[in-house]
């Protein structure tokens, strides 16, 4: 299937360190830059829930902890994949117990999110 859209995101954990979030709030970042208005106006596709997929790439420092059906509910529309790799970034922040922090680090994650087309939709 040719991909139509390609967009990138950055989520960042202050507290808690946790990757899904991190992730979470990428997808959000990355989709926020983007419409999807030419899939109707262009090629004319009436129901965006058919023919449509959305392949997402999200590079946290623990994929293995990432949550992939927390990260697909910000995704509103398409047959959605996502693919945790290893990547991000880990540094120091500031630590607050209060805030659910388990340490002093800040989780940020990068997202690409790509939406691609199937022949025959279009």
């Amino acid at each position: 299937m040719p991909r139509y859209i390609i967009e990138f995101g950055l989520g960042l954990d202050f507290h808690g360190q946790d990757v899904t979030k991190a992730a979470a709030k990428a997808v959000r970042d990355a989709i926020s830059k983007s419409c999807l208005c030419g899939l109707s106006e262009i090629l004319h596709l009436d129901d965006l829930s058919q023919g449509i997929a959305v392949h997402v790439t999200v590079a946290v420092s623990r994929p293995q902890e990432v949550d992939l059906q927390k990260v697909a509910e910000e995704l509103p529309v398409g047959a959605i994949t996502i693919t945790p790799v290893t990547g991000g970034l880990n540094v120091p922040g500031l630590y607050l117990q209060r805030f659910g922090d388990k340490d002093d680090s800040i989780e940020a994650a990068l997202a690409c999110v790509e939406v691609t087309i199937a022949e025959n939709a279009a």
